[in-house]
């Protein structure tokens, strides 16, 4: 997984050919097992299917709006939730493959029902898997963690209404700050 380690599609060329050289001999790694996560550089997402074209993409989305969007990740001022979406949409047919939506679940931020029904309606006619994300907690954030009643309902409306399989990650880790998200304090 290309994540966690700054922006990939930042450094686009070193990414590609890292890639290239790991699928490669001797080594022999499927793209299909490498996972390249983006905040949403529409311009490099726009080539990737063809550097790169059987990796899995997954997009740090967070929120379907995007002035709520722009709040959790200020990278996200750059490339507009419209482009994005149309970024998407043109991988996707190319590469006729599920994307990965990244979404942390923010107490009162981006939890709530109506945010939910406007992620289904933002993803309809996508192939994707949600992941919602409980936020590990980060030493003096604003940021809460929505509680696990809200997370089952809102996985609970993008399932039952939507039809968006979406799975839930498992919190691991926070009891020593190494959670997803942590380690960066330290």
């Amino acid at each position: 997984v290309y994540q966690g380690m700054g922006e990939p599609l930042n450094n686009y060329k070193a990414v590609v050919e890292a890639i290239t050289i790991m699928t490669a001999p001797p080594f022999h790694l499927s793209q299909r097992k490498i996972t390249l996560s983006t905040v949403g550089i529409t311009h490099a997402i726009g080539k990737l299917h063809s550097d790169l074209p059987n990796i899995n993409l997954a997009v740090s989305l967070h929120a379907p709006l995007q002035d709520v969007r722009c709040r959790i990740m200020p990278a996200a001022r750059a490339f507009p939730l419209e482009k994005l979406m149309a970024a998407l949409k043109e991988y996707q047919s190319k590469s006729q493959q599920k994307i990965f939506i990244e979404y942390i679940m923010l107490d009162k931020v981006n939890d709530d029902a109506e945010q939910a029904h406007q992620l289904g309606k933002l993803l309809q006619g996508f192939q994707v898997v949600v992941n919602l994300i409980p936020f590990n907690p980060i030493g003096s954030s604003c940021y809460r963690s929505s509680d696990e009643g809200k997370v089952a309902e809102f996985q609970k409306i993008l399932r039952g209404v939507y039809e968006i399989r979406t799975t839930v990650r498992k919190q691991m880790g926070g009891d020593i700050s190494g959670a997803c998200g942590q380690l960066v304090v330290s």
